[in-house]
């Protein structure tokens, strides 16, 4: 049963994220906002809520493991499974903006945060919000630091034309989906980690991390099969930046998260700045500034050994 209420609160995570890109993209055209500065701000927020749902269910669910692991297993599948996965499939090219602001910002939210952790064992509310403020500035100069011209491939035109009536019904969908997908996967969590004997924060580092990064994987995918340019290494480093600044801010906004199992910062933490450090070097080895299909395979063998070890080892 507890398998069962997993699958039913991924599919209802998938779906619900979707069905609030949709709706917020559309309102966004209502309200006159660029589609540069929606592909950016809105589509991300959007594509974190299934991550913040599940973050916030399990805190107040006295499961904060989940909540945590949920955020570093995402940031690692994000970089080990989507990107490598992505890369075999056809070459990405990087651009320069990946040195000069996204990985600088993605390394130092990801050091931020396992200085918090590592401090007191407790993120708070007052480091939660510096976490979510330091987002909004991130915001306001990646904003700025793009042209006008370039456009989001992310954000599809014929939203623009959608009625208010069908924002708000996608509204209502997206957001009792995402109420009850969050519910269903944190039970199902619980007593799957409970009947097999292992840990809530294996759980949530292997099964629950993948499954909120389906969206991003199946994306990438579709996108590298059809050999288009939308999903870029920065698409997936902001998502890990949205990741660690919204989902465990505003999570830790509502309810202080304790560390309250040890390999968190014994061991899963550091997988997650391994994976994002190594990205640097991969980019800068011939070929430069292209992520090519040994790259793929190197990045997704590390996340098999990475898995194999969390759940064996």
């Amino acid at each position: 049963m507890s398998i069962a209420y997993i699958i039913l609160g991924l599919f209802l995570l998938v779906v619900g994220g979707e069905f609030l890109v949709r709706s917020s993209v559309g309102l966004s055209f209502k309200l006159n906002i660029s589609k540069m500065v929606i592909g950016m701000t809105v589509v991300s927020f959007a594509t974190s809520a299934p991550e913040l749902l599940v973050s916030l269910q399990a805190a107040m669910d006295g499961s904060p493991a989940i909540a945590l692991n949920n955020v570093i297993g995402s940031n690692i599948a994000n970089l080990g499974l989507v990107l490598g996965i992505t890369a075999i499939i056809g070459p990405i090219m990087v651009s320069k903006d990946f040195y000069k602001l996204n990985w600088p910002v993605m390394m130092a939210f990801s050091l931020v945060l396992f200085y918090f952790l590592q401090n007191d064992g407790l993120l708070t509310r007052i480091e939660g919000l510096s976490l979510f403020l330091g987002l909004i500035v991130f915001l306001v100069v990646l904003i700025k630091s793009t042209k006008e011209e370039e456009e989001s491939d992310e954000v599809d035109d014929k939203l623009a034309t959608v009625g208010y009536g069908k924002i708000l019904g996608w509204l209502a969908i997206g957001g009792l989906a995402l109420y009850f997908g969050s519910e269903f996967l944190v039970d199902g969590a619980k007593t799957l980690a409970k009947s097999v004997g292992v840990s809530e924060g294996v759980i949530s580092i292997t099964m629950i991390a993948i499954g909120t990064s389906v969206p991003e994987l199946a994306a990438s995918v579709i996108a590298a099969v059809k050999g288009e340019k939308a999903i870029s290494l920065g698409n997936l480093i902001g998502s890990n930046i949205f990741n660690i600044a919204s989902v465990l801010g505003l999570t830790s906004l509502i309810k202080d998260i304790p560390v309250t199992e040890p390999q968190i910062l014994d061991r899963d933490i550091f997988w997650m700045l391994g994976f994002a450090f190594v990205i640097l070097p991969l980019v800068f080895l011939p070929k430069q500034f292209n992520l090519n299909r040994v790259k793929g395979i190197v990045l997704f063998l590390a996340y098999v050994l990475f898995i194999y070890l969390v759940s064996f080892a």
